[in-house]
């Protein structure tokens, strides 16, 4: 299966512009472990084909593009100021397709999972999103979120970068049970973070990720945390993983 590349396709346009003003999306581009061990979890749960939401400019497309099965991908993003760099990112794969415009702005064909990665703590209306995500889904397929948890953490950082909220396990799981999800699996992820959010966001009270610190982490943090998490999840992480099915049961 294939989508027309994404230099094809016109912008589609908003009610009115929306442009992103956080600034760690740049830092975030040196976090390759950390990207890849989010897609492998999400990985038996894709399918053939998967719609991104909030793709931003394109960084997690490319390892849901390299996860095996992936047929085809539609990458939405709302932002002005971020649709350029994703319609050139994804504009060489011919399995992808970027859509400017929010999730329920144009019909699509139901899908076999729906990918929001730090996205669902940007929308003020969270369970509303997911309901819309739920009426995009084939009977059976998968919600497959990724967000940041625990509310005593919000601080600079969740500011600068537009966040409503940080998740606790239950509310997250009560979210989804409310948009009619069935929850299969729900947990928290990466331990260390907490820290490292905390003295970033809270005692240091910066407003952006630098790339050295994402990197450092990323090389040397990430691959121990990883071996560590897949053989037991921890009670506190910095962000939440969930997987939900759109058929009750």
């Amino acid at each position: 299966m294939t989508v027309s590349s994404p230099h094809r396709v016109a912008p589609r346009p908003l009610a009115e512009r929306f442009d992103y003003s956080g600034t760690e999306l740049g830092a975030m581009e040196c976090a390759r472990n950390y990207h890849r061990w989010i897609a492998e979890m999400f990985s038996p749960y894709l399918g053939a084909r998967v719609i991104e939401v909030g793709a931003g400019v394109g960084t997690f497309a490319e390892y849901l593009l390299g996860q095996p099965g992936v047929l085809e991908l539609l990458a939405m993003e709302p932002a002005a100021n971020l649709f350029p760099a994703l319609q050139q990112r994804l504009a060489g794969h011919e399995r992808a397709r970027a859509i400017q415009g929010y999730l329920g702005c144009e019909t699509l064909p139901p899908a076999d999972s729906v990918v929001l990665v730090n996205v669902l703590e940007h929308v003020r209306d969270d369970v509303a999103l997911l309901r819309t995500a739920k009426a995009h889904l084939r009977a059976g397929g998968h919600l497959l979120l990724f967000v940041p948890a625990l509310p005593w953490l919000h601080g600079s950082l969740d500011r600068a970068s537009e966040h409503f909220r940080r998740y606790r396990k239950g509310q997250l799981r009560e979210r989804l049970t409310s948009a009619g999800f069935h929850v299969k699996t729900l947990h928290y992820v990466n331990l260390p973070g907490v820290a490292s959010w905390f003295l970033a966001g809270k005692v240091l009270r910066r407003k952006t990720l630098g790339s050295s610190s994402v990197l450092f982490y990323d090389r040397c943090v990430v691959p121990a945390v990883r071996r560590i998490e897949e053989r037991w999840n921890p009670l506190l992480g910095q962000s939440l993983i969930a997987v939900a099915s759109a058929e009750i049961g």
